[in-house]
This record gives structure tokens, sequence and C-alpha cells, in this order.
């Protein structure tokens, strides 16, 4: 029989109890113990089923204490708005140049934003950036005449959400080297997002069970009720 690394071994917790979402955060945050500065992970079961259109959840949350992450940012505008884009920090700005690029396979960066104007020329890009989740969608703001600030919400904070098929919601709300309080306020933000993107399909409970994790370390499970306490 495989023996378990020692990482796994020196888990601590209880993995199978329900947590309140505080103390949930805490053990979490305690098993992140690798070299790097791990993310910590929420995953939510929705009481939807996905294959029907009108129990399609999405949507786009501010994160009140951002993501830790460095979000590279595409941006598909032409002349004032292209410059509006590279003022507020897109690392990528560009029309037909940047369709050709992405299509030559170049694919640094981790948002795309565009203005309406330009969607019919990021179309041709639908089966490079459809199957990355990559793709601007009015829905989650990433298709837009003000490109400046969706540049700085992307960088700010900013997290698509999107059912999966199995019914959840995967999002990264943070860092393990964020203070407790700024991990709880995210948590409290997603879980605020998914309620208000309830759809008109949805019946019974809709948020079902919530885990918390970080990238190398286990899953908690956390009490619903605590977060809308």
């Amino acid at each position: 029989m495989a023996t378990q690394p020692k990482r796994i071994k020196a888990w601590t917790g209880d993995r199978d109890a329900t947590h309140a979402v505080a103390e949930a955060i805490a053990l979490v945050k305690a098993n992140a113990k690798a070299k790097f500065d791990e993310t910590i992970e929420i995953s939510v079961n929705l009481g939807v089923d996905p294959r029907h259109a009108d129990q399609q959840v999405r949507g786009v949350v501010q994160l009140p204490s951002g993501t830790g992450r460095d979000v590279r940012v595409a941006v598909f505008a032409k002349d004032a708005k292209a410059a509006e884009a590279t003022a507020a920090g897109a690392e990528v700005v560009g029309a037909e140049d940047l369709v050709e690029k992405i299509q030559n396979g170049f694919m640094d960066f981790d948002r795309v934003i565009a203005t309406p104007d330009m969607m019919a020329l990021v179309g041709r890009l639908g089966k490079v950036l459809g199957p990355r989740g990559l793709m601007p969608n009015p829905k989650v703001g990433t298709v837009t005449p003000n490109v400046g600030q969706a540049v700085k919400d992307a960088k700010g904070g900013a997290v698509e959400f999107r059912v999966e098929k199995a019914g959840i919601v995967h999002a990264g709300i943070g860092k393990a080297s964020f203070t407790d309080e700024a991990l709880l306020v995210n948590v409290k933000a997603l879980i605020d997002a998914l309620n208000k993107a309830k759809p008109s399909g949805a019946k019974g409970i809709f948020v079902k069970r919530v885990g918390l994790s970080s990238t190398m370390g286990p899953g908690f499970k956390v009490d619903i009720a605590s977060i809308t306490a």
C-alpha cells in the first residue's frame, strides 16, 4: 500500500465536520504550507441543473479585499478607447493585429475586454477564447464602451463566476497571506453575488453546500448559515 506524503500527514482539522466560516478560513490557512502563497478557493454547490437555459448562473463580483493575483488584461479597442485601456494598465491592446497575434498562439493574458464595436472582430476567436472562458460578454462587463473602468475592475479584484455542468461554482477568493477578515469579506461578497444571480428556474435550496480549500491543502465544509449571519 502506498504511504501518504508527509504534507498530507501533517494536515490538521476535521475534514468531515461542518465548520463556521471563520473557523474554516482559519483551518484552510493553517494547512497552506506550500513554499508559495497559495490561492484560497471556494466551491459552491448550487441547486440548479445547468443543462436548462433558465438555470444558468453567471456573473461577476468585485471582491472587497482583491484577489492577490496580478491579472493580465487584453483589450480589443481602437483609437481613443485603445489609449484609455492602455492608460488604465492593460498589458496588450489592439484590434485586427491582436486577433492575428492570438490566432498565432499568443495567450499571455487572463482577461479579455472589448468595446462593443470590436465584437464582430473578436467573434473570429470564439473557438480559441470560448473554451478557456475568456470570450468577452456584456453580462459580466467585459463588453463595454467604458474599457478604462473595466480594466481597473479586472485588476482590482473583479472575479467572473460561472456554474459548471455539475452545478458547482469554483472561484479564487484570495491568498493564504490575506488576513482572516479579508478572506471572510470576500467569501460573503461572492455568496451574495451568487444569490443575486439566482436564475428564475432554480427551485428549492439554491446554495446547497460550500467548501473552502487552498491550492495544495485539504478542503473544509462550511456552515452556510454562518456566512449570511
